[in-house]
């Protein structure tokens, strides 16, 4: 069934649920049984007026018969279906026709797919941070430390039988000191979980640069003005920025992000790009760094810091240095990136690190429900001029676009796809070639 023929079927849907007749709805909207039974069986459609008539009568909000106004439902289904248990095939050709009979049951289980959906991403989330966070790790140890020192000298003085009162003072004061120092250790983890809610709170400089970049949806407009942006009044007194290196990263952020804006300006990009996902060739960036005569890192970042807009998709960016370390990160819904630890070795951007200065493109995919799918762009480059007796210092970048069809465009046969993950410890995927360790939320 269409999906812009869906008002009948909920119209008639609804009003057996309210127990009125077909011919009681009509006479109170002021049209006749058998136009309503047309619409109801979805032979004809309704205007605006005579849906909000019929909202009015039913006593529900008009959106609810607005066409369209189940899309977003559909599409929680959809994916819901797609995670299935084997043996259950959901009928997909009927879901448009449930969704519009049933409007209550399918918006109970649509809400029950999101909780689930959020519950996976909250474990996912809580997994890596047991895994891997240094503050939470380094906070048990000390909590350990001070159990089995007072564990120790409790045993001690319990196995001991008399004992000198000089030495048995020195050990009533240790098991005092280290009751004490287990306390202040217990009250220090209360605070850090209690302060960082459902992630862990910041951990390195590198995460305060990208909580304040986050805030600001990874653009500030300062970046766009003529002049070099005042670095003090945009870092200092900012919450994220809580420790002196991350106030020095996020100033050298607002200084490349202005050179890349004063060498690519805002109007011709947005331009160029829009002009691009119309054509049938779908997104190149290799074209457009072209077009607009700028290095492709400086692309890459620009596209991943524009101001968002509607008609436009989001893109994400991922840098590192020759160490694999990720040093610039710009995430977009759906693409995991580690929080602690190294990231996933398939990644087009350590693939790009044993080629340098040759591009690199892939269909990438996550693990999810559904899988996000991204069009990933690759390229390293060295940053330090290269010499006989100097080391190669190198720089490699990723660009990450959704890979919709607008995107994808004539997608050559060879592109690579590859199946990839956040990093090993979180990572469902067993049978990957590139694992290195264990996973904790293997299914």
């Amino acid at each position: 069934m269409p999906r812009s023929q869906l008002s009948g079927t909920r119209i008639r849907a609804l009003r057996k649920a309210r127990n009125f007749s077909q011919a009681d709805l009509a006479r109170l909207a002021g049209i006749s049984p058998s136009y309503l039974n047309l619409i109801e069986h979805n032979r004809r459609r309704a205007g605006p007026s005579l849906l909000t008539a019929i909202a009015e009568v039913l006593n529900i909000p008009e959106q609810t018969l607005a066409e369209g106004a189940e899309d977003a439902l559909l599409e929680v289904l959809r994916a819901s279906a797609a995670t299935a248990e084997a043996g259950i095939v959901p009928e997909l050709d009927r879901l448009e026709e449930f969704v519009g009979r049933f409007p209550g049951w399918a918006g109970h289980l649509g809400a029950l797919a999101e909780r689930v959906e959020a519950q996976d991403r909250m474990i996912e989330r809580l997994s890596e941070r047991m895994a891997h966070d240094p503050n939470l790790s380094a906070a048990l140890h000390e909590i350990v430390s001070a159990v089995t020192a007072v564990q120790s000298t409790a045993a001690i003085l319990n196995d001991s039988g008399e004992l000198d009162p000089e030495w048995s003072a020195k050990f009533h004061a240790n098991v005092h000191a280290d009751s004490q120092r287990l306390a202040r250790a217990a009250e220090a983890l209360v605070a850090y979980l209690d302060a960082s809610g459902e992630e862990a709170g910041p951990a390195a400089p590198q995460e305060e640069l990208e909580s304040w970049l986050a805030r600001h949806g990874n653009h500030l407009a300062a970046i766009e003005e003529p002049d070099p942006p005042d670095l003090a009044e945009l870092t200092e007194g900012q919450a994220e920025l809580a420790s002196h290196a991350a106030r020095e990263m996020a100033r050298a952020w607002l200084l490349q992000a202005h050179a890349d804006a004063r060498d690519l300006p805002l109007a011709p990009l947005l331009a160029a790009l829009r002009a691009m996902l119309a054509s049938a060739a779908g997104f190149r960036p290799d074209a457009l760094a072209e077009v607009l005569d700028v290095p492709m890192d400086r692309l890459f970042r620009r596209l991943a810091t524009l101001p968002e807009t509607r008609d436009l998709p989001r893109f994400g960016l991922v840098e590192c240095d020759g160490s694999g370390t990720l040093t610039q990160r710009h995430p977009i819904d759906g693409f995991a990136l580690p929080r602690f630890g190294g990231a996933c070795p398939l990644w087009p951007l350590y693939q790009a690190l044993a080629t340098p200065l040759r591009p690199l493109s892939a269909l990438i995919e996550f693990p999810g429900r559904p899988a996000p799918r991204f069009l990933a762009f690759a390229r390293a480059e060295p940053i330090r001029p290269a010499g006989f007796q100097a080391p190669v210092v190198l720089r490699a970048s990723m660009l990450l676009v959704p890979a919709t069809p607008a995107i994808l465009g004539a997608v050559p046969p060879s592109l690579p796809q590859f199946e990839v993950g956040s990093n090993c410890r979180i990572c469902p995927r067993l049978a990957c070639v590139a694992r290195r360790e264990p996973s904790i939320v293997a299914r």
